[in-house]
């Protein structure tokens, strides 16, 4: 911190700073101030990260990381949870959010009690020449960082066409020393003048290499930068392209436990709040709040849903039927958040300008603010749907591609994505709005699409050859309201020509020896923690090949360097030998980089980062080949 804000800090009368103050005299000799110590926890990294000649410290030199983890292990230690909201209150998670150096307005609920469960930062620059993300380094709100030891790791071509007929790629860089060090962030409420209205919140990012859930902060770390090209000339050339974006994210979500404990609260006199970066540590951001004393509605998000179809006398469905059900969103006192049978329109909610719903609802915005698998922003993404798959004993992934032809057709709002003959399952999805709206609204924007009423009801198709079991009906959304961006799914069960319940056999897991302490699945992502309910909406699309579980699995947990064990160790994830034997390019190449020549000569170049290559890559390639995983634990 600069000396005149601690000058400021000293001067408050005591209240919430007072208090702080009096907490870190007790707890350390070292500083009177936890700001300070923010900042001191980066200054061994400064050299390099912040921007220092580049051959200052070594990022992979053992003793300049154990220098950087001593320092972020002392800030730690020292943490209090600060903060002056009402006890009885469940604390909520704040999303914080800057672009270009511009914090976005946040709006909270006056009294509220908060902590930190996300930061989104984005810098970016447009340009017409081809010059990877060199630009930012030159000329952007990140240009101060340490961009020493960039590299591109990865490129894919967006499937669809844009507008024009021109093509997007997109090139992906990892390891800027600024990408990799340990860094901390301090969270400071502050009035009109600057001086603090509470106490500070310290955030530990942690490093890329190295998942430490008992002292980092966020369960998910992602920090790179993205080149877009986006006038291709094709698929795979981009010759003589003149239209160049290049974007630097830091993206830090779902809060550990023990940071949720790490909770503040808005005076009446706080005007915003200021968040500093210790790798940027005299230019910190400001972050403007307003605060609402009655809002309409309740922080949190769930979700019901109820057969509207009745049952037979014995509960079950029989094969043939159709069976329509409702949806209703609702806060987390149970206050629904729309009037039975509606939902507000996409435009009212989605695109740039829109007033937005009061309530906090939320739809499909990746036609503004473009998500990509594991590399950018899969949680700003905000799709709504719902799903069925049945019956539960045979649920297994779905290789079959859904084209987009089946997202236009203006006959049909409900999906029908796999069937017992094809796929050994049978499966349907539907978007909010459907489909042949949301999708055919951006593709035919003149026709009033976007403007349509949405239902909250929708029908399924039992076929009538349905196999008798359980079969699952799942709906996911995603909520953001005053400050809170928040996810949820639920499940129901219906039966299907018999009581008998059946049940999913998964063949991977348990996931919770890495997603626990906040980073469980009922967290992150769709806050869904019923694996069996996800083959439906994760099937492949045909300008999203990427989708199946076992492809994004495969490639998340191979990219990040916080996957704590070896990646060629099969037995982390697979319970069974054979799940690892069918081989398929979506099934080998969304790990693995590279494969032999004698493979590129037979099955053809890797042409696809994620599935290896086009919609032949879900074909089981051999049956003879690949009967064992080096180092796979079987």
């Amino acid at each position: 911190m600069e000396a005149s804000a601690i000058t400021r800090t000293r001067s408050t009368p005591m209240g919430a700073v007072g208090t702080f103050q009096a907490r870190s005299a007790r707890t350390t000799s070292r500083s009177a101030s936890a700001v300070p110590m923010a900042l001191l926890a980066g200054l061994s990294g400064l050299a390099l990260a912040c921007g220092g000649p580049e051959d200052a410290l070594d990022p992979q030199a053992p003793a300049s990381q154990d220098a950087l983890s001593t320092q972020s292990q002392a800030l730690s230690d020292e943490r209090r949870p600060g903060g002056h909201g009402n006890p009885g209150n469940r604390a909520v998670g704040l999303a914080l959010e800057v672009e270009n150096g511009e914090g976005v307005p946040l709006k909270v609920k006056a009294g509220q009690t908060f902590y930190v469960n996300q930061i989104d930062l984005r810098a970016f620059i447009n340009t017409t020449v081809d010059q990877g993300v060199s630009g930012l380094r030159k000329n952007s709100d990140f240009a101060a960082l340490g961009w020493g030891g960039l590299r591109k790791a990865d490129e894919e071509f967006v499937g669809l066409s844009n507008p024009d007929g021109t093509f997007t790629r997109r090139s992906f860089y990892r390891d800027a020393a600024w990408m990799k060090v340990p860094s901390v962030f301090t969270v400071e409420p502050v009035d009109a003048r600057g001086v603090l209205t509470g106490t500070p919140v310290l955030l530990h990012v942690g490093s890329d290499n190295k998942r430490r859930a008992e002292r980092d902060d966020f369960f998910i770390r992602r920090m790179r930068a993205i080149q877009w090209t986006r006038d291709c000339v094709s698929l795979t050339d981009c010759t003589g392209a003149k239209a160049f974006e290049e974007e630097a994210l830091v993206e830090l979500r779902n809060a550990y436990d023990h940071a949720k404990q790490q909770t503040f609260s808005f005076r009446p006199n706080t005007r915003g709040l200021r968040l500093r970066w210790s790798l940027r540590p005299f230019a910190p951001y400001f972050i403007p709040v307003t605060q609402e004393a009655s809002p309409a509605f309740g922080y949190g998000f769930g979700i019901d849903i109820k057969a509207l179809t009745a049952a037979r006398q014995d509960g079950t469905y029989a094969p043939g039927t159709d069976v329509t059900f409702q949806l209703t969103l609702k806060d987390g006192q149970g206050q629904r958040l729309h009037p039975a049978g509606s939902l507000p329109t996409y435009n009212e909610v989605a695109p740039p300008g829109a007033p937005g719903h009061e309530s906090g609802i939320q739809y499909y915005r990746a036609f503004f603010d473009a998500t990509t698998t594991y590399y950018r922003r899969k949680h700003r993404e905000r799709m709504m749907m719902t799903q069925l798959i049945g019956p539960a004993q045979d649920i297994q992934p779905i290789r079959s591609i859904v084209d987009l032809e089946a997202f236009l057709d203006d006959s049909q709002d409900v999906q029908t994505i796999a069937t017992p003959a094809r796929d050994g399952v049978y499966a349907q999805f539907m978007t909010f709005p459907p489909a042949n709206k949301l999708f055919g609204g951006a593709f035919f924007p003149t026709e009033g699409r976007w403007d349509a009423p949405v239902s909250d009801t929708w029908t399924y198709s039992l076929p009538a050859d349905a196999k008798p079991g359980t079969y699952l009906v799942t709906a996911k959304a995603r909520r953001v309201f005053l400050g809170e961006d928040v996810p949820a799914s639920r499940t129901i069960e219906i039966q299907v020509g018999t009581p008998t319940h059946t049940e999913a056999k998964l063949t991977t897991g348990p996931c919770t020896s890495c997603h626990s302490k906040g980073g469980e699945l009922s967290q992150v992502a769709h806050a869904n923690d019923n694996r069996a309910a996800c083959a439906t909406c994760h099937a492949p699309l045909g300008f999203e090949l990427e989708g199946p579980i076992f492809v994004r699995t495969h490639f998340i947990h191979s990219r990040s360097n916080r996957f704590d064990a070896p990646l060629e160790k099969c037995t982390s994830c697979h319970l069974e030998k054979e799940t690892t034997q069918r081989t398929s390019k979506a099934a080998c190449l969304s790990c693995h980089k590279s494969y032999p020549d004698s493979h590129v000569a037979k099955f053809g170049p890797i042409e696809s980062m994620y599935v290896g290559g086009g919609r032949e890559s879900f074909q089981q390639c051999t049956g003879s080949c690949h009967k064992t995983h080096p180092g796979s634990g079987f």
